[in-house]
């Protein structure tokens, strides 16, 4: 006899709603209703830094996390434009991951405003599963005054696309049986691990853009595999709805990091060195709420032909701080930037964690 078991996975994605804005209107009532950025000061140091994130008043104006905080005051100088207040949004991330842990004990923590939670051992069926969101989301909204939007799955990437469907303050559930049709038209970035240079990559490969998730599967396994390596075997399994990851019993982010595009290719060494600083800045305020040690940091530079180049270094585990950052990386970026000898469109500085 032949007996066919079937394991049963149940995970939840939690997102919170533009984080560092959302709190900011939360302690400041009178930011509500009105386009707000958090990010770098538009009207000192000739504009530069980035959006570290903003309302959703402020995104119908175009503005977006990552953005140039100058072009980010050309589509909206009446915004409200605040600093980057660390301290807060680490003592309110630490109380959203206690109420996370009093739903499940293996969850990942994809940073300090997002997360998966494994429900697989909590919940028989997705009717529970969807009570358990309605309480966590309850439950934050109680204690903290936020709102999430939660997204329920059979796998990590299937609930990361379903949190993302009712933005914001949304609950979707997609059962096994949806999930074919529910990603089927969705863009493939939405695939957790796609970027431009991957994008681009795709489009190539099957001649044409605007590609869907769907369109991913005229792909043979072979042809991804020895496009991307890995992460093309990665691919062709999410293109069918499976993602093989499992949700990481350390709960903690290994990676974070920011990009800003300038608003015109730029040779200036003095407007890159001040970006670069800036984002340095960015990065380290970020690694220090996660209070976790660093052991490598990596720069990201775009030239005018779009062709992308890292460079990293790595040392012994150290406390994270914005003079360490920017004098790792500040070397690296100098060199690659000489070498090269080219307008620079994008900069970027990720740090991993040790």
């Amino acid at each position: 006899m032949l007996i066919v078991i079937f394991a049963f996975f149940m995970i939840l994605h939690l997102d919170m709603d533009c984080f560092f804005a959302q709190v900011e209107e939360r302690e400041n009532p009178r930011f509500k209703g009105k386009p707000l950025v958090v990010g770098a000061d538009p009207k000192s140091g000739k504009g530069r830094g980035v959006v570290s994130t903003c309302n959703y008043e402020a995104r119908k104006f175009g503005i977006q996390s990552g953005m140039a905080i100058s072009k980010a005051y050309k589509s909206c100088s009446q915004a409200t434009y605040l600093p980057v207040n660390k301290e807060l949004y680490s003592r309110v991330s630490e109380n959203i991951f206690r109420i996370v842990e009093g739903v499940s004990k293996i969850y990942e923590r994809v940073s300090f405003d997002e997360a998966y939670i494994d429900l697989s051992k909590v919940v028989k069926n997705y009717k529970e599963a969807e009570k358990i969101g309605e309480s966590l989301k309850k439950l934050i909204f109680r204690q903290e005054n936020l709102t999430c939007s939660v997204g329920i799955g059979e796998n990590k990437m299937v609930a990361k696309i379903a949190s993302e469907e009712d933005k914001p303050d949304g609950l979707t559930v997609i059962k096994p049986s949806q999930t074919l049709k529910f990603i089927s038209k969705k863009p493939i970035r939405d695939i957790p691990g796609i970027g431009p240079k991957t994008e681009n990559k795709l489009e190539k490969l099957l001649g044409r853009s605007n590609l869907k998730i769907k369109d991913l599967k005229a792909l043979s396994k072979k042809q991804l595999i020895d496009e991307f390596g890995k992460k093309g075997e990665d691919t062709y399994f999410k293109a069918r709805g499976k993602d093989r990851s499992k949700v990481g019993s350390e709960n903690k982010t290994k990676s974070l990091g920011r990009e800003v595009t300038f608003d015109e290719n730029t040779t200036d060494p003095e407007e890159i060195i001040y970006t670069f600083k800036n984002i340095s800045k960015e990065v380290s305020g970020l690694a220090e709420i996660e209070k976790r040690k660093i052991k490598t940091v990596v720069v990201v530079c775009r030239f005018e032909e779009f062709d992308t180049y890292t460079r990293q270094i790595s040392f012994d585990p150290v406390q994270p701080t914005e003079e360490l950052i920017y004098k790792k990386g500040i070397k690296l970026l100098l060199r690659l930037f000489l070498k090269k000898a080219r307008p620079v469109r994008l900069l970027g500085v990720r740090v991993l964690f040790g």
